[in-house]
């Protein structure tokens, strides 16, 4: 359904500079970085689409955040929840929500919340029961 998602920064290398671990402990994997251009882009192994965009506006004003826009990450398990949204904050981002279950979507949404460095506010949301790590679809068996 979604092809990608594309985050505004106005200081790509500082973004850069949070996205990079931070992406990476979610097991998503860097694409392609441009400096000139200024943008980068990360997948899931093995898998094309959708991208996750980071980069500087086209129209080369200042990236704002969107109000009442986010992004949510997947995350396999409850504990990458936790560190991942740990990992966000030490690298400068600021807590919107900490890690813990959200029943008011369902029984086993345990999420976390949080602002980048340019205000972009992203969600981290793992929807397996307790101990139920989900598969990343170049994971899951075929039959």
């Amino acid at each position: 359904m979604i092809s990608h998602v594309f985050l505004g920064t106005s200081d790509f290398e500082r973004a850069l500079a949070f996205y990079q671990p931070l992406l990476a402990a979610l097991g998503l994997q860097q694409r392609f970085i441009d400096h000139d251009h200024p943008w980068a882009g990360w997948q899931q192994p093995g898998v094309a689409r959708p991208l996750l965009l980071l980069g500087r506006p086209y129209d080369g004003q200042p990236a704002s955040a969107g109000n009442g826009a986010m992004l949510a990450l997947l995350a396999a398990s409850r504990r990458q929840v936790d560190e991942v949204h740990a990992l966000a904050l030490r690298l400068g981002g600021r807590c919107e929500g900490p890690p813990g279950l959200r029943p008011h979507y369902h029984a086993n949404y345990y999420g976390a919340y949080f602002r980048d460095l340019d205000g972009n506010k992203l969600g981290l949301a793992c929807h397996a029961p307790e101990g139920d790590p989900i598969q990343s679809p170049s994971t899951h068996s075929s039959t």
